[in-house]
């Protein structure tokens, strides 16, 4: 994991608090990684000098926008929004294969259970439904043989899902055959390789760059935005020379 002196704050108020967060930073203690000491609510908790609860989760690998709350209600009201999809989530990610225009992966996903927050579920749950908005915004074609194929494609896209499930946008891309880059759980490791090998991307490609909610205390709209994250910054200047124009 890259050394994290401090985290960068991206909105602060007297009730909420928002940072960017890196990849590979846990959100919070998990057996994903019980060796793991750092975390992004103890680093938050005592960057800012108070409690802080996260109001939603970003996978370890994903970067981006991370919101908490400085009380557990707050983050309470701010759940029931999520939970009625009153909440505007933007993402942008770099998957394989060429993406043209925009379109929705409406898939139902099955549900995967965790083995800490969901120990008291029932066994039977039927698949989930989930949907997501794509648009592609740029397309790339790099000259070398990855795979059966002999060049390389990749499509830059922004994404938004309309449902929160697990691993949702890694799970539609990978529907619809075209993997985020960098996923070692439901994508191409043949591309990833190539990506790490060839361009030293060890990251997944995908990053959170827009949240909107309704502040729970002033109840006006409230927009968070930030930037990709850095790799995938280089990543992608590294490709402008690949960009395939029509």
């Amino acid at each position: 994991m890259e050394n994290i002196e401090s985290l960068s704050i991206l909105y602060q108020d007297d009730y909420l608090v928002a940072i960017d967060k890196p990849a590979s930073l846990l959100v919070h203690r998990s057996p994903i990684d019980k060796r793991e000491t750092r975390f992004a609510v103890q680093l938050l908790r005592d960057q800012v000098g108070q409690h802080v609860y996260p109001v939603h989760r970003l996978d370890r690998p994903t970067s981006g926008i991370l919101l908490f709350a400085f009380s557990g209600d707050l983050a309470g009201m701010i759940g029931k929004q999520m939970m009625q999809k009153q909440v505007a989530k933007t993402y942008h990610a770099v998957v394989r294969g060429f993406i043209v225009g925009s379109g929705c992966i409406d898939y139902a996903l099955s549900f995967k259970r965790d083995k800490i927050a969901d120990k008291h579920r029932g066994e039977n749950i039927a698949p989930q439904p989930a949907t997501t908005d794509y648009q592609a915004l740029a397309r790339y074609e790099l000259p070398y043989a990855v795979g059966r194929y002999q060049s390389a494609r990749y499509s830059y896209v922004r994404l938004h899902p309309f449902s929160g499930r697990k691993h949702q946008l890694r799970r539609h891309l990978a529907h619809i055959h075209h993997p985020i880059v960098g996923d070692t759980t439901h994508g191409d490791g043949k591309q990833n390789k190539f990506a790490r090998n060839q361009f030293g991307f060890e990251n997944l490609a995908l990053s959170c760059t827009q949240l909107g909610i309704q502040h729970p205390v002033t109840k006006k709209w409230l927009s968070i935005t930030c930037g990709i994250n850095p790799a995938l910054e280089k990543l992608l200047h590294n490709w402008k020379e690949f960009e395939f124009n029509e």
